[in-house]
């Protein structure tokens, strides 16, 4: 007969064992590869900063981080992808503000915002407003009067229901004009056709657009932040152009599948905020035109859930469907 003490005592032992052994794998992660899902195609900003962070990254904790590119369906197919992952670590979904507007443009019955845990925030970035030599205008004002002039010119964007895709009717509707809707799979795409003239305008990410703006084969002729971006000092805003309403940055970020182990979370967190904080990483951004910004998941949770609410309002005042 087994003596009851002694098994208590046993039991105890292997609670104990399996606790250390918890705690041993929670020490040693990353132990193998880790996975980051980009929602878009490469060449874009987006990709840009994810292969900036993923280097820092890899060079922190000694293992590979690499960039898988799941594109299509405005970013949905990489961000499901990366909500069905196994919840270990493995896979980190790194993407922009697309995952709290595109819900709401293409009808989802669910946002993703709830479905994964925010880790932090990586940077924002003005969006560029752009066009093709072709169309013999320089300003912001001189497009609108030829869009008045000739309306439904095509505009591309990084995807249906991005944010530029919500920027680019903002801007229409503010201004009067019409345009015809043009999307791609990521600005990385979309840049080959605005510089072939496939395209004559763009909103897009400034990483794509702006070696094309100093060769002169593309020009900004506007850009969405604030103030100037010191990557763009000689464009001006949109606010300088007379649209004192329409300021919007993008934000780029990182998530983990829902159920990821506090523990994993924490040291992702403190590894992002400090890849963030070293200048190598913050130089590479500030060439795009993308400020480097670490949070705390608490943080980044709150803004995702305001600019959410945003975009819920913007879709519905614009009236924006998907086919737009």
């Amino acid at each position: 007969m087994i003596d009851r003490r002694a098994f208590l005592a046993a039991s105890a032992r292997l609670g104990a064992i399996a606790a250390s052994g918890t705690a041993l794998s929670q020490e040693v992660y990353p132990n193998r590869p880790v996975r980051c899902i980009v929602t878009l195609a490469a060449g874009g900003g987006l990709d840009f900063v994810a292969r900036v962070c993923a280097d820092a990254l890899s060079k922190d904790f000694g293992q590979q981080f690499f960039v898988e590119n799941r594109t299509g369906a405005s970013g949905t197919i990489g961000i499901e992808a990366a909500i069905k992952s196994p919840p270990d670590g493995y896979t980190v979904l790194i993407t922009n503000d697309n995952l709290v507007s595109s819900p709401f443009v293409l009808g989802l019955k669910e946002e993703f915002l709830p479905q994964l845990m925010p880790v932090s925030l990586v940077g924002k970035q003005p969006q560029a407003f752009a066009v093709h030599p072709k169309l013999g205008v320089g300003t912001v004002q001189e497009l609108v009067a030829l869009l008045k002039k000739t309306p439904d010119l095509s505009c591309a964007t990084s995807g249906v229901g991005s944010q530029q895709h919500i920027m680019m009717e903002w801007f229409a509707k503010t201004a009067g004009v019409k345009m015809q809707h043009t999307p791609y799979r990521g600005a990385g795409q979309a840049i080959n056709d605005l510089v072939a003239g496939h395209v004559g305008i763009a909103f897009l990410g400034p990483a794509a657009v702006l070696p094309h703006h100093a060769a002169k084969t593309v020009k900004i002729i506007g850009q969405t932040g604030e103030t100037r971006s010191s990557a763009m000092p000689d464009v001006p805003t949109l606010i300088e152009a007379g649209y004192k309403d329409l300021v919007m940055d993008a934000w780029f970020g990182a998530f983990l599948p829902p159920g990821t182990p506090a523990p994993i979370l924490e040291k992702l967190n403190a590894a992002f905020r400090k890849a963030l904080s070293q200048q190598g990483t913050i130089d590479n951004f500030n060439k795009t035109a993308a400020s480097a910004e670490g949070t705390t998941p608490e943080e980044f949770q709150r803004l995702a859930k305001a600019d959410a609410e945003k975009f819920s309002r913007l879709v519905k005042e614009l009236n924006i469907r998907a086919a737009g």
